[in-house]
């Protein structure tokens, strides 16, 4: 009889943990509410020709999860960030996503490309799970999910604004563009720029295109684009392909051409690192600026340095203030981290960001400004009227000692 009776209650104990289990909504629930830590999940390319993007933003979410846990964590829980391998690639993306749902995450911070993040987020469409996306610019990269909010800017605001800031600082009337037709990125950006182009008087003079399967030799499209003679060559490309097109386009245009892009170019001096006058006159459009004077940025700047031995790109700034964000809308959801309460919260909070001050609209896209830097020489500074001057002038003096050691020889 009291065999019979245990039997009873372990099966009712049973029964009550599956019932248990089963109450667990898929990124935590309740559960997640009442836990210790608050995990942090994201995807991108730890490995491969990619990897410096998706490094840079694992180690900008990693110090983020660091700082705020050593003050005291978010509503006094401690911060995990996990970060699964995409090898780029969208297929592999989703699996790294399931591994992170099977280790218990929480918040999800997307992917790193857009290809990649546009799977992420469309799978995550199932499970109640809030994305907090970093880098993934793509306008698809967030359409379909009202859970999925971002921190970089999207393609077709970076393309308009490109487009914009030849005219307002009056770069050039007529244009080239260099892209990559089979690239969501290059593709987006490419189509938001000539259509603004044409609203502000912009001509497109020259249109050259290459495609994964082409990304070796492009000294076709460089000699038309020099023939053109264009002042200006829109490049909305990532680092990896601007460093082979620059290097081989190097000595071919004139000191006076501006290589324009936008925040996939960040890297580039790692890229061409053998000899980094190959970016001269290369602009980019971001909002982060490594050298700027504000002290929130140089405070990241300086902890960046010192925990990985090199200066801080934009992808690594929107990863630090993705963190920073996502903390900001769990305490503004009481705690919860509840796909629908964190997406709600959004539209409510402001973030003093490293990448500037940033709100969110309901579609998940943020506001705020941003800036030109140019580099030449090996370095970056904020793009203006006296840089373009100082640039011109440096170039000048450049060619001028070359022509008195070819006299002097």
């Amino acid at each position: 009889m009291k065999k019979r009776v245990f039997a009873m209650l372990m099966a009712a104990v049973m029964a009550f943990s599956l019932v248990a289990c089963g109450n667990k909504t898929d990124n935590g629930g309740d559960a997640a509410d009442t836990a210790e830590t608050i995990k942090l999940g994201g995807v991108g390319p730890l490995t491969g020709c990619y990897a410096n993007y998706g490094l840079s933003v694992q180690h900008g979410a990693e110090l983020a999860a660091k700082e705020i846990n050593a003050a005291g964590g978010v509503n006094g829980k401690q911060l995990e960030v996990n970060f699964q391998d995409s090898q780029g690639d969208p297929e592999s993306a989703v699996a790294a996503y399931g591994k992170l749902m099977d280790w218990g995450m929480n918040v999800c911070l997307g992917g790193v490309l857009s290809g990649e993040t546009a799977s992420v987020v469309a799978a995550a469409k199932a499970d109640d799970m809030f994305i907090m996306e970093t880098t993934g610019s793509a306008d698809k990269c967030i359409d379909g999910n009202d859970k999925a909010f971002r921190i970089c800017f999207y393609d077709s605001y970076q393309g308009t604004a490109a487009a914009d800031y030849l005219k307002d600082n009056a770069l050039a009337d007529e244009v080239g563009v260099f892209y990559q037709s089979d690239n969501d990125y290059s593709a987006g950006l490419y189509s938001a720029f000539t259509a603004e182009c044409e609203k502000v008087g912009v001509t497109i003079k020259e249109t050259q295109t290459f495609t994964t399967a082409t990304n070796t030799d492009f000294s076709t499209q460089i000699n038309a684009l020099v023939s053109s003679g264009v002042k200006v060559v829109f490049i909305p490309i990532y680092a990896e392909e601007a460093s082979t097109f620059l290097t081989q386009a190097k000595g071919k245009f004139g000191e006076d051409v501006y290589f324009f892009g936008a925040d996939g170019l960040d890297g580039i001096l790692g890229k061409v690192a053998q000899d980094v006058t190959i970016a001269n006159n290369v602009l980019m459009l971001t909002p982060f600026v490594a050298e700027s004077t504000d002290e929130h940025v140089q405070a990241f700047v300086k902890a960046y340095e010192a925990a990985y031995g090199a200066t801080p790109d934009q992808f690594a700034a929107d990863a630090y203030d993705a963190v920073y964000t996502v903390k900001a809308a769990v305490e503004a959801a009481n705690g919860s981290t509840s796909g629908a309460e964190l997406a709600k919260a959004m539209t409510s909070i402001t973030v003093e960001g490293v990448t500037g001050t940033m709100t969110w609209n309901a579609d998940g896209n943020t506001n705020k400004a941003a800036s030109a830097i140019l580099y030449y020489g090996g370095e970056g500074s904020v793009f203006s009227a006296d840089t373009a001057a100082d640039t011109a002038a440096d170039a000048g003096d450049t060619v001028a000692d070359a022509g008195t050691d070819t006299a002097a020889e």
